[in-house]
């Protein structure tokens, strides 16, 4: 029987748009208290606004600096109380992903968000949730993490990177009882295949999954009981 998010705390980073911005919602409907965090404040905005009626915050993060991401933490935790969950789904690409155009500063600037920024939200959560004996991290990685594509070398590092953490981090934290899940999706109909050189046609992305039915299995995973946790989970289009 799934468990209730009632009175749960959520925090989302990457909440602004795509994945992350329907995770936070549907954490929201689902009774939980959720903390949206982004760079994009105007697009926060927007999503608190549309929110009303709901326990719902917003703070701006650029989750590539650590001490942005440990005031995260702080104003979380003073405005909604102790985390209970929390999801990582900020991510970026390049069109300059092919190793001939995939210069330091395109390498760097895509492992900081999508990888190091994971770690340094990890890291400023781990503390509380040890003492509490309770918490859950869920990571939004790529199948790109699993499978050789065409996403570039440096995306699929920090997807993989992304896996290996979220791994180690149950293996390592177990018995404080934390839990964590890692999501890869498939192609997802999101503002990032903007960042792609050519974008899928239209045939395809009709059949692509939306944010929202990443958004519904991550749900599923933060409501399972205590007892139990969905280490690794991959969503695919059924007809891609």
């Amino acid at each position: 029987m799934p468990v209730s998010l009632k009175n749960r705390v959520a925090l989302v980073v990457g909440a602004s748009s795509g994945i992350g911005r329907a995770i936070a919602i549907s954490l929201a409907q689902a009774g939980a208290s959720v903390m949206a965090a982004a760079r994009r404040e105007n697009r926060l905005r927007e999503l608190k606004a549309e929110m009303a009626g709901h326990t719902f915050e917003i703070c701006r993060v650029d989750a590539t600096s650590v001490p942005d991401v440990e005031r995260l933490v702080e104003e979380t935790r003073r405005v909604l109380g102790p985390i209970d969950i929390v999801v990582y789904a900020t991510g970026i690409n390049t069109p300059d992903r092919a190793l001939a155009r995939l210069g330091p500063t395109i390498w760097d600037e895509l492992i900081s968000t999508n990888l190091n920024g994971a770690y340094y939200v990890t890291q400023a959560v781990l503390p509380a949730m040890r003492e509490a004996r309770a918490g859950h991290l869920i990571y939004i990685a790529s199948i790109s993490g699993r499978a050789p594509d065409l996403s570039g070398a440096a995306y699929q590092a920090s997807k993989h990177g992304m896996i290996g953490l979220a791994h180690a981090v149950r293996l390592e934290e177990h018995e404080h009882g934390i839990r964590t899940t890692v999501v890869n999706p498939g192609l997802v109909d999101t503002e990032i295949l903007d960042r792609r050189l050519v974008k899928p046609p239209a045939e395809q992305l009709a059949l692509a999954l939306l944010p929202e039915h990443v958004a519904e299995a991550v749900l599923a995973c933060a409501m399972l009981p205590l007892r139990a946790v969905i280490s690794e989970l991959t969503i695919v289009p059924t007809a891609i």
